[in-house]
């Protein structure tokens, strides 16, 4: 994995791209701290389906209540 400056993946953006492209991983930094990652897009092999998870997502009756130790936060 090859970590790059802001600076020089603004100039070599097109080149970092087809290195990624590659399947390599480069680390974009600013500084000597690591702010993002450029890697190679996969599209998903399956299409999603809406509703798939029905029925087995519960929401607790009290969901949209405001807790009543709220308060203390917005104090």
């Amino acid at each position: 994995m090859d970590a790059v400056s802001i600076h020089e993946a603004k100039t070599q953006f097109s080149r970092l791209i087809a290195r990624a492209e590659a399947g390599e991983e480069i680390v974009v930094r600013r500084g000597a701290t690591p702010v993002a990652k450029i890697v190679a897009y996969h599209a998903p092999t399956t299409p999603r389906r809406p509703g798939a998870l029905k029925g087995q997502i519960v929401m607790a009756e009290d969901f949209d209540e405001t807790p009543a130790d709220f308060a203390d936060y917005t104090a």
